[in-house]
């Protein structure tokens, strides 16, 4: 005897396209800041050869600010996203589960836009964390699979757009079709869901938005929280830096008139200050008074043309980012130092002792500790 199959019956109410549509509205305008602002976090740190000398350097929190709205839009998309998930769920369930091929390519874009949604956000949060449980490099596959989204949901906004205009209002016809009991219920559930999603963003943004750092419950990074009033990505044992001796340590400037500075040499020459952030993208920034020599005297000093990029390289020996570029206008701003002093005080190993990178407008990654060289390049 041939077997039948009969759906789940799913008697809750609101699993509708007016839930759907009211939800969508907050998570789509989520999603399109978190994919505008996680571009321009991709190109800050991975600039394509055309853009690598004209990043601009102005203003100097714009980084600060676009990467924590990236992880702020992103950590409120959670609940916004589970709750849009339990609003439609039930049609996995729909019998037969292709109707028509134009049925069936709905449903494969929805699919798609679900597993690259879900994987984006999990994703995303953990590297809040800097937790990596997988195989796979972060950062080229995240940006890879953003593309995913902002297609898959392009397609779906099209797909659905005439039951999306159906039901965008209160008035809209579809609305106007569906039981009025359920506009009261309706109503409590998108005020939890808010209330969820405000709850989240209030309880993280501190990290970044320093003014509600007291109300971090559920960041991984307090920006209080570390050596000189400052948080650490890497210290100087995992980065491979050893006790570096003030009477051993060199900079190299290598230009067309290269030279050599000892410790006291950078000492001596003018100092100037800066209030810059270091802005990682992890989601964490803290602005900071540093003190040191500006990389703009010190490539005038190595004959450094005016428009060249200049290659910044680590002592560290293991992990990440050992070398940094910067353009032109990074170069000569005169807000980037190579800083000897933070808030007042001589350098910490793990901030980078004795001279490391601070520049205006630049993500924490690249903001390299322990320089012991600078290349300038054509």
């Amino acid at each position: 005897m041939r077997s039948r199959f009969f759906p789940p019956v799913f008697k809750g109410r609101l699993h509708d396209a007016r839930t759907a549509t009211s939800i969508g509205r907050w998570l789509g305008p989520a999603f399109a800041v978190c994919f505008v602002t996680g571009l321009i976090s991709h190109y800050m740190q991975h600039p394509p050869g055309w853009l690598a000398n004209d990043l601009p350097s102005r203003p100097a929190w714009g980084y600060r600010f676009s990467q924590g709205l990236h992880v702020a839009s992103g950590i409120a998309a959670v609940p916004l996203l589970l709750a849009k998930l339990w609003t439609v769920y039930p049609r996995l369930f729909e019998w037969p589960p292709v109707r028509s091929v134009r049925h069936g390519l709905e449903r494969l874009s929805v699919a798609l836009l679900v597993a690259a949604a879900v994987f984006e956000v999990a994703t995303g949060l953990l590297n809040t964390a800097q937790w990596y449980p997988w195989p796979f490099s972060f950062v080229p596959v995240h940006y890879a699979v953003a593309w995913l989204v902002a297609g898959s949901l392009a397609l779906h906004i099209a797909v659905k757009a005439p039951d999306i205009r159906d039901h965008w209002s209160r008035r809209s016809p579809g609305t106007l079709a569906l039981p009025a009991e359920e506009g009261a219920d309706r109503r409590s559930l998108l005020a939890a869901v808010a209330a969820a999603a405000g709850a989240v963003t209030l309880t993280t943004v501190g990290q970044s938005f320093t003014p509600l750092k007291d109300l971090v419950l559920l960041a991984p990074r307090h920006p209080d929280h570390g050596p000189q009033g400052l948080p650490v990505n890497r210290t100087a044992a995992a980065a491979g830096v050893g006790l570096i001796h003030d009477e051993r340590y060199r900079l190299t400037v290598d230009g067309p008139r290269p030279c050599t500075l000892t410790l006291d040499e950078l000492r001596t020459l003018p100092q100037h200050e800066a209030e810059l952030p270091i802005a990682c993208v992890e989601g964490w920034s803290k602005s900071a008074h540093w003190t040191g020599v500006r990389v703009t005297d010190l490539l005038e000093r190595a004959g450094a043309p005016a428009h060249a990029r200049v290659r910044v390289v680590s002592l560290q020996t293991r992990g990440g980012y050992r070398v940094s570029e910067l353009g032109h206008e990074h170069a000569r701003d005169p807000l980037t130092l190579l800083a000897l002093r933070l808030n007042g005080e001589e350098l910490t190993p793990d901030h980078g002792y004795p001279v490391r990178l601070i520049a205006p407008n630049r993500p924490g990654a690249l903001q390299t500790k322990w320089v012991g060289r600078l290349e300038v390049l054509s």
